[in-house]
């Protein structure tokens, strides 16, 4: 047990910890702090967990197999989680997310399976900006979460296609209004603001997930389906060399 190793593992332990913020009112109750502020703030402290952990494991040469197990185990439930808690919350579709955490669980057994084979497939550069994404994602649609519990009143992104429509939402024109006019701007308005580029980044996250999980099918089809088996003559040739 090394420092990076405790980072990610307790990544793993603030998952029920986060859950709990997003789906109760304990913060309320308890603490005195919204909603919003305690659970983004346990998300971005998790978050730079996993940048840490990396980051320091390679600066100490501490890089072990139990870390590369567990990273991204603790990567994908912090994710899913907190995914799967918006979706509770009406502050994402569940469209969305059961395409990002079905993907999650799809590239993390195909990366299994071609690590059982001796191949390696490390992250794309695809893999690594959606992982960020997700992290902008959920951390702006976990701001926008409303005083009363839920997503913001947002009267037409029940529509199918939301993210295109933002022209035609009401509620946005005024927040918009109210933030490059002299009117004041509410926090109810930057919530609304957040809500959108939330629901707009999220559609980034679905795209980058698709395209990234398409890249890691590709590579573990070339390095390990293609892969030429080795020859059953070579073993007998190798013998036969040593024999007298």
């Amino acid at each position: 047990m090394n420092l990076p190793n405790a980072l990610t593992l307790s990544r793993i332990f603030i998952v029920p910890l986060l859950v709990v913020v997003l789906l109760t009112p304990v913060s309320e109750n308890w603490l005195g702090v919204p909603q919003y502020i305690l659970g983004v703030t346990i998300f971005v402290a998790a978050a730079l967990t996993d940048y840490f952990d990396g980051k320091i494991a390679r600066r100490r040469h501490q890089v072990s197999k139990l870390g590369k197990l567990l990273d991204p185990i603790a990567d994908k439930l912090l994710i899913s989680a907190a995914l799967i808690s918006l979706v509770e919350n009406h502050l994402a579709p569940a469209w969305a997310v059961v395409i990002i955490v079905g993907r999650e669980f799809a590239v993390t057994g195909l990366r299994s399976i071609a690590a059982t084979e001796g191949v390696i497939i490390s992250a794309s550069r695809m893999g690594k900006f959606k992982m960020v994404a997700q992290v902008v994602t959920v951390g702006l649609l976990i701001l926008s979460i409303s005083p009363a519990g839920g997503s913001p009143h947002v009267s037409n992104f029940g529509r199918p296609f939301p993210a295109i429509q933002f022209w035609t939402v009401p509620e946005l024109r005024v927040a918009w209004a109210h933030l490059i006019g002299p009117d004041l701007t509410t926090w109810s308005d930057w919530q609304i603001l957040l809500y959108t580029a939330g629901r707009a980044m999220l559609w980034v996250v679905v795209i980058s997930s698709v395209f990234s999980m398409y890249g890691y099918f590709r590579a573990f089809f070339t390095s390990v389906i293609r892969r030429e088996p080795p020859s059953a003559k070579a073993p007998a040739a190798a013998v036969q060399d040593h024999e007298p």
